[in-house]
C-alpha cells in the first residue's frame, strides 16, 4: 500500500527542491489525522534540510484536496475535535507557513474546505483553469477550522473572504486569479508544469536567507514591524549572500548563492 503522502527531493542544475504530494486520490486527497501527522514529520525534515531552496505541494489525481475527511472528524466529540483535530491541524499548517523555503501550492484540481486552507498556508499558488476553490464548511454546519478564515482575509480582503465563507459556494480559478487567491493560471497540465518549472528556476536562483527573512517580515504583517524589519535588513546586508549579490551586479553576472548558514535557518 502506497503512503498517503509522498515526499521526494529533486535536483536541477545544482539546486535542490522538495515535493510533497497528497496521495489519496480515491478520496479526493481528503486529510486524515494520520496524514496530518505524516505531513508534520515531513515538514520537520524539510526544515532541517539546508540544501532545499523551495517546496512544491500538490495532490495526486483529480483534486488538490477536498478538505478534512468527514469520516475522520464527524464522530469526534467537541473536546476531541478541538484538541486533536483543530489544534493539531493548525500547528501543522503553521509549520508549513513558517518554513524558511518558499512553498508553491500547485492546484491541479479542486481545493475545497481544509484543502483551500492548506493551499493558503503556501506562499505561492498556481491553479489549473478548470479548478474550483471554495470554503463550503457552512453548508455542513461547520466552519473553517485551520485558520483559513484569517488567511483568506489576509490574502483577498475581508469582503471577499465573507463571500467565500458565508455563501459556501466555490469560485472558478479565473475568479480566484482576479481576486488574488492564486497568482497564475494554467491552460492544461503541461502548461501547469511549465510555469511551475519557471517559478522553481527563479526561486532556486534567489538568495535562500533573503527569502527566509522576507517570509518572516510578511508573516508578521499585522505587528509593529519597524524594529523587526530594520533587524532583518541589517542581517541581510551583513550576509555573504548580499555581498555576492552586490559583487555579481557590479561584475554583470548572475549571482551564485550557497546554502544558508545554520544560524540563519
Amino acid at each position: 500500500m502506497e503512503p498517503e503522502i509522498l515526499y521526494s527531493r529533486n535536483e536541477q542544475n545544482g539546486a535542490v527542491w522538495a515535493e510533497i504530494a497528497l496521495n489519496r486520490p480515491d478520496k479526493g486527497n481528503a486529510l486524515t489525522l494520520r496524514m496530518l501527522e505524516q505531513l508534520s514529520y515531513l515538514l520537520a525534515e524539510v526544515e532541517s534540510d539546508r540544501r532545499l531552496r523551495a517546496v512544491v505541494l500538490r495532490g495526486r489525481g483529480r483534486f488538490f484536496c477536498t478538505g478534512g475527511d468527514i469520516e475522520a472528524w464527524g464522530a469526534l466529540s467537541p473536546e476531541e475535535m478541538g484538541q486533536h483535530w483543530i489544534l493539531h491541524g493548525i500547528a501543522v499548517f503553521d509549520r508549513l507557513a513558517r518554513l524558511p523555503q518558499p512553498v508553491i501550492a500547485v492546484i491541479g484540481g479542486h481545493a475545497l474546505g481544509g484543502g483551500l486552507e492548506l493551499a493558503l498556508a503556501a506562499d505561492l499558488r498556481i491553479a489549473l483553469g478548470s479548478a474550483k476553490l471554495g470554503s463550503p464548511e457552512v453548508t455542513l454546519g461547520m466552519i473553517a477550522g485551520w485558520m483559513g478564515v484569517r488567511r483568506l482575509a489576509e490574502t483577498i480582503g475581508v469582503a471577499r473572504a465573507r463571500h467565500l465563507t458565508l455563501l459556501g459556494a466555490p469560485i472558478s480559478a479565473a475568479q480566484a486569479l482576479d481576486w488574488g487567491l492564486v497568482t497564475a493560471l494554467a491552460e492544461d497540465p503541461a502548461d501547469l508544469e511549465r510555469q511551475l518549472a519557471q517559478w522553481l528556476e527563479r526561486l532556486c536562483a534567489n538568495g535562500p536567507s533573503a527569502m527566509a527573512l522576507t517570509k518572516g517580515i510578511l508573516a508578521g504583517m499585522h505587528q509593529d514591524l519597524r524594529h523587526h524589519h530594520a533587524a532583518a535588513v541589517a542581517q541581510a546586508a551583513a550576509s555573504e549572500e548580499c555581498a555576492e549579490g552586490v559583487r555579481a551586479f557590479r561584475e554583470k553576472r548572475p549571482p551564485v548563492f550557497g546554502p544558508p548558514p545554520e544560524s540563519r535557518r
